[in-house]
């Protein structure tokens, strides 16, 4: 059963609106964050503005999804770098 708790907030939103959500839903942010397995601190970093809000990488950029301030990547393999694949030949 997906209750808030493990669920990702959908998007788009903003820090203000996930805020609300958190707050909306009586879900605790600490948590939500440790149930979806994100640090806590990266998604607090979100509300008080120190994170980059665009979330470029990493564990920013897994909460930054997870908040629903960004929208999940279409696709998650990439093909190899060019320099990987004339190291591999």
């Amino acid at each position: 059963m997906n209750t808030p708790l493990h669920t990702p907030l959908p998007y788009p939103q903003t820090p203000q609106s996930a805020r609300a959500w958190f707050f909306d839903n009586g879900v605790c942010i600490a948590e939500w964050a440790r149930a979806l397995g994100l640090n806590y601190q990266r998604v607090r970093d979100f509300f008080r503005q120190a994170q980059n809000p665009k979330g470029a990488r990493g564990e920013a950029h897994r909460a930054a999804i997870a908040l629903g301030l960004k929208p999940a990547p279409e696709r998650t393999e990439y093909p190899p770098r060019k320099i990987e694949a004339r190291r591999a030949a």
